[in-house]
């Protein structure tokens, strides 16, 4: 077990996941396959009965998401008071064409709303789509309401549109979006701080912003290359800045602290990241007794660790504030009351889940009561009000779905709702953090689930590499909520997930060594977990096959022209395989371009075709505008003429989640279809 160190003289041994005790000790070929208990794919495919839940901060009410009805195909929003148990909670359906994606509770009893709404419409070279003709996409905004829904106002439109504005300028700022919260403010009763684009400089306003009253104060505006980055918590005092410097030859993002002293912002080079070093450094926070500065970063260790940095020396502290030997820090949880203001409560990290590490006794001691209350399960503390007399919490784990519970007054708990309380994941098995040798030595992480009911000594499952998207990204061993992950496995198929190099959060030599190596050697990391299951009997090797989406739809094309494939089929879901036109345009934002674009390079599926040696499933959204569609229907042309192919098209599916239940249902059902099916066959019993 890892040993976290941190510079408050505590050695702390902390949980992971432990390794199978089966690893290496299978027996083959003594029993018969495991029956497996196939999930149905409507089951999987209906929305969550609540999602995204959180409680405001005087404790007074929780919002949330959830299926008005079972065949719901949009989520509704839904407040309870929590003063009257027995009152059922309001609803608030969206109109036509709306999907609500996800609410949040502020203060004055308002009520923050993120929507999307389907548009369709000539974008002309603004925002990701097509330069020419007609693109399929949405148009997402943010409102801000109370819990009578009677109106919902955005205070994040600038709505000054300044004279002889062209209409594919007023277009861009319709698509781009308004802005969002940058600090809540938590011991003021009615104030945020809020972001929204200038309509004249098309540049970012920053406002103090009343929710009671609606009166908005302007306290910045961005200039040039200059963004505004942290806000003091409990004054709105603009404290940091970043800026973007390419005037070298080289790529620098630069943060400015204001000097107390002076009233100016200056450069801190120690804090300076460029493109070709690439080091995390995120400021995340400010002690108020020492005035220094949290700051996560991977400067000083492989792991990103947790370090407070003296603006006015110009130095880090010599000692960390808080490391782990094996996994990263995300983030910290400083106090939010006035007897705990800033102080530092807990420290996130993540490991095969996320987690945080209490620092604070009171949450220390919630936490670990909740824990016991609940063995085997994931208990995440969503928030709390400022006294702590009210605890929103959720509990999970890769075999089961969330559930929310209200802990109040440290004496009872009482259940809000069950996401999917209609699945019976009885016999799923718990995902397991494993690691295994590339062919070039480098150890992989790898996430993987075992079939229902498989147990040792049972014959090979047929198994599905499962790449996740990014490939600047991870995933995490709670609940899958794709779905893909616990669809799969009731089907009898063993599931890996493999952290192949270039994947981010698993530390800084494995994230780099992806850099170039599309298609190449992060490619052979994920063969090379396929052989290691092979090799320690948890994959049949003439029955697995490789299922991805985005970067993963890429590494399933891949799959496909590579020799020596180890798969029988593959899946890709809006996948990459035109490597040369997505590097050249790799994402708007300049700062990723630079960090990023550059490392995009690799074997070039599309110019591999003719090498196709697998069939092929190939699935992507119509209003895809991250990965535009064309990347799936030039490749599934191409290999027509060399393997078998199927391309489905979904109606009105954007690239990420969340999706209807309607194209989750496709989606799912075109899987099993092809998986079971003659061109690929790997189902062992059903």
């Amino acid at each position: 077990m890892p040993i976290l160190r941190s510079s408050f003289s505590k050695n702390i041994q902390m949980f992971t996941p432990v390794l199978l005790a089966l690893l290496g000790l299978v027996i083959l070929g003594t029993r018969a396959e495991a029956q497996v208990r196939p999930l149905p794919v409507e089951d999987v495919a209906r929305l969550s009965a609540i999602s995204g839940a959180s409680l405001s901060l005087d404790g007074s009410m929780l919002v949330g998401l959830i299926a008005p009805k079972p065949d719901s195909e949009k989520p509704a929003i839904a407040v309870w008071n929590l003063d009257d148990p027995s009152a059922a909670p309001r609803i608030s359906v969206s109109t036509k064409g709306v999907r609500f994606l996800a609410v949040f509770p502020l203060k004055a009893g308002k009520i923050l709303v993120v929507a999307r709404k389907i548009w369709t419409g000539q974008l002309n070279g603004c925002g990701e789509g097509k330069t020419v003709g007609n693109t399929k996409t949405f148009v997402t905004k943010i409102f801000v309401t109370d819990a009578t829904f009677k109106k919902f106002e955005d205070p994040f439109d600038d709505n000054r549109w300044a004279k002889g504005m062209s209409d594919r300028t007023k277009r861009c700022m319709a698509l781009a979006g308004g802005g969002g919260i940058e600090q809540g403010l938590p011991l003021d009763e009615t104030d945020i701080i809020i972001s929204r684009r200038n309509s004249i400089t098309l540049r970012t306003d920053y406002l103090r912003y009343n929710l009671q009253t609606g009166k908005k104060e302007l306290i910045h505006r961005d200039l040039g290359s200059e963004s505004a980055q942290l806000f003091d918590a409990r004054t709105g005092e603009l404290l940091t800045k970043s800026l973007l410097n390419d005037s070298g030859d080289e790529f620098r993002f630069e943060i400015k602290i204001l000097n107390q002293a002076t009233g100016a912002f200056e450069v801190h080079d120690e804090l300076t990241v460029t493109a070709k070093n690439r080091h995390k450094v995120s400021i995340v926070g400010r002690d108020e007794k020492t005035g220094k500065f949290y700051v996560v970063t991977d400067q000083f260790s492989d792991r990103v660790a947790l370090y407070l940095y003296d603006a006015v020396t110009k130095k880090y502290d010599a000692e960390p504030v808080f490391t782990h030997t094996e996994f990263s820090v995300s983030g910290v949880v400083l106090g939010q009351r006035e007897d705990n203001f800033g102080e530092l409560l807990g420290v996130n990290y993540n490991g095969a889940h996320r987690a945080v590490y209490w620092l604070d006794p009171e949450f220390r001691s919630v936490a670990t009561a909740l824990e016991k209350n609940y063995p085997g399960l994931i208990v995440n503390l969503v928030n709390t009000n400022k006294d702590m007399s009210r605890v929103l919490f959720n509990t999970e784990s890769s075999a089961s779905p969330p559930v929310y519970y209200l802990f109040e007054n440290k004496r009872s708990i009482r259940k809000i709702g069950a996401s999917r309380p209609w699945l019976d994941t009885a016999g799923m098995q718990q995902t397991q953090l494993v690691h295994y040798p590339a062919r070039d030595g480098l150890s992989i992480p790898g996430l993987m689930t075992l079939p229902w009911g498989w147990k040792a000594g049972d014959p090979p499952p047929p198994a599905i590499i499962l790449p996740h998207g990014g490939p600047w990204s991870r995933d995490f061993a709670g609940w899958d909520i794709s779905g893909w992950v616990p669809f799969l496995t009731s089907r009898g198929f063993t599931v890996l997930q493999p952290q192949y190099r270039g994947s981010d959060g698993w530390g800084r030599e494995l994230w780099l060594a992806g850099d170039g190596e599309w298609g190449k050697a992060m490619q052979d990391d994920k063969d090379d977990g396929a052989q290691w299951m092979v090799d320690h009997g948890y994959a049949d090797q003439n029955r697995m096959a490789m299922f991805g989406y985005s970067y993963g739809g890429f590494a399933a094309f891949a799959a496909v022209v590579r020799e020596n494939s180890p798969y029988r089929c593959s899946i890709a879901g809006a996948g990459v395989s035109n490597l040369g036109r997505i590097g050249r345009n790799w994402s708007e934002n300049s700062v990723q371009r630079a960090f990023q674009g550059r490392t995009v390079k690799g074997m070039d599926p599309m110019k591999n075709t003719a090498k196709a040696n697998i069939p092929m499933l190939i699935i992507h959204g119509d209003r895809d505008v991250r990965v535009p569609i064309f990347h799936s229907k030039t490749f599934h042309k191409d290999i027509r003429k060399k393997v078998s192919s199927k391309l489905v098209t979904v109606k009105d599916m954007p690239h990420s989640l969340p999706w209807t239940p309607d194209q989750q249902r496709q989606m799912l059902s075109e899987i099993d279809t092809f998986l079971a099916g003659g061109d690929c066959g790997l189902v062992a019993s059903r």
